[in-house]
């Protein structure tokens, strides 16, 4: 049985968790706050009409960028309650609930591979230590031979940044390029921000 992430743990202790988180977003929002640089490193990387998957999509404001400017994006995410505000907020793209250490799209009939997967948020930081891997190693598993996994997390969050860089070399991932910011500046090693390129090793 796969081991619960900590937001699952999370949002069974607390109920109304994930409605203030979907509600924060949404002040962000209309507040005219900058919500989507992950999205714009990922289309800088793309040609339009690229498939991302977004792992760990929450209420969909990364993906959702994205498929306004031309690209086919899926988000998948374990919390019924953000992928219904993406639905809600953000039609268009394809929300699915999922745990991401049991992803396996080409049973819900999505077969073709991703050109690219962004996984922002911190959500590699919420996984269940035991799911690291296999979450990676499935991520490699709907990526494209030529494809990028972009994955970005903050430091102090349970998840050192060299044992998920050790985790995905051992998963079948080789870094492209390593940043501490998504307006990319450069990774230093006091850097207290992660957010690796990464392609099929």
């Amino acid at each position: 049985m796969t081991e619960q992430s900590a937001w699952v743990r999370m949002t069974q202790e607390d109920p109304e968790h994930s409605a203030a988180y979907v509600q924060r977003f949404r002040t962000l929002a209309g507040q005219g706050m900058d919500i989507v640089g992950e999205a714009r490193l990922v289309d800088a990387m793309l040609p339009r009409g690229s498939r991302v998957l977004d792992a760990g999509c929450g209420p969909g404001r990364v993906g959702a960028f994205l498929a306004e400017v031309g690209h086919d994006v899926v988000g998948v995410d374990v919390d019924p309650v953000l992928i219904a505000a993406a639905e809600e907020d953000h039609p268009g793209p394809r929300w699915l609930v999922g745990d991401l250490a049991e992803l396996d799209l080409p049973a819900r009939g999505i077969p073709e591979p991703f050109d690219a997967i962004v996984c922002a948020g911190n959500v590699m930081t919420f996984l269940a230590v035991s799911t690291r891997r296999e979450v990676l190693l499935r991520l490699r598993a709907h990526v494209a031979g030529d494809g990028r996994a972009v994955i970005g997390f903050g430091a102090g969050r349970g998840y050192e940044f060299d044992d998920f860089l050790t985790d995905a070399s051992a998963t079948g991932w080789a870094p492209d390029l390593l940043l501490s910011t998504w307006d990319l500046r450069p990774f230093t090693p006091n850097a207290d921000f992660l957010v690796a390129v990464l392609r099929p090793a």
